[in-house]
């Protein structure tokens, strides 16, 4: 069996809200294979996105331990972190919420090739440019403001940035839930072609069982902060083990599920 890019375990969180303690994780242990998407799916509330921010380390967990390429990624401090976030990268709901509101289109993908040292200053417009294509974006549009672009467009630029480092995992959270269906099927083809192209690896995490089930090879469903059922994908949709998989393909028209799949 290949070993693991990504491996997490026993990872919990909880948070204090009001007075309460908040269970986000609890006892969470999963593993991403190199090119290979791992869709993980759940009710609102279930814990996918504070799962999704302590794999990459935006939020520390309370226990458990996370390796990465064979390297203790928990254990990491300081440069050694900051190198290897370079291999790690995520692609959120509201990309504009994670760009700097002034930043052009070549300043959001011009940092990550400075910070990184992956082209000089010479060097970076056409490596913008070589970027935005590859995400099936004019170079044209490099000039142009983040916020004057399109959600459709925009959702291709985060993608774009998160290329920028060559990353060998990318963790895409909620990352076409807020596009029409026309532009989100646009979004899957192209985040399939990178994959077989590049051997990028996916963690892809929706509340849409049937977006998940178009892009992943397993998937893995949460519930109360812990992973109820994981398996190959298509035995998850066609028989779900555990009562919330069973919730979640009830909730998705047979009909969804027809279309593409892995």
């Amino acid at each position: 069996m290949t070993a693991p890019l990504l491996a997490a375990y026993g990872l919990s969180k909880t948070f204090v809200s009001e007075g309460r303690r908040i269970t986000a994780l609890d006892d969470v242990s999963l593993a991403v294979a190199p090119g290979e998407t791992l869709g993980l799916v759940g009710p609102s509330g279930s814990g996918k996105s504070t799962l999704a921010r302590v794999l990459l380390r935006l939020i520390e967990p309370d226990a458990g331990r996370i390796d990465f390429a064979g390297t203790a990624f928990s254990t990491l401090r300081g440069e050694a972190l900051r190198r290897m976030r370079r291999r790690i990268q995520m692609v959120f709901q509201d990309p504009l919420a994670a760009f700097n509101p002034r930043a052009t289109v070549a300043d959001a993908l011009g940092d990550p090739l400075r910070i990184h040292g992956l082209a000089t200053r010479s060097e970076r417009p056409a490596a913008i440019a070589a970027l935005l294509e590859r995400v099936g974006l004019s170079p044209d549009l490099a000039a142009r403001p983040v916020h004057a672009v399109s959600g459709g467009q925009r959702q291709r630029v985060a993608i774009a940035r998160a290329l920028a480092g060559r990353p060998e995992l990318i963790v895409l959270d909620e990352a076409v839930s807020a596009l029409d269906v026309a532009v989100r099927n646009r979004i899957l083809d192209l985040l399939v072609s990178l994959q077989r192209e590049h051997g990028i690896a996916y963690l892809f995490v929706s509340h849409d069982l049937a977006v998940v089930r178009a892009v992943s090879h397993r998937i893995a469903v949460m519930d109360g902060g812990r992973i109820v059922e994981e398996g190959p994908a298509g035995e998850v949709v066609a028989a779900p083990r555990s009562a919330t998989g069973r919730a979640l393909v009830a909730a998705v028209p047979r009909f969804a599920f027809a279309g593409r799949s892995r």
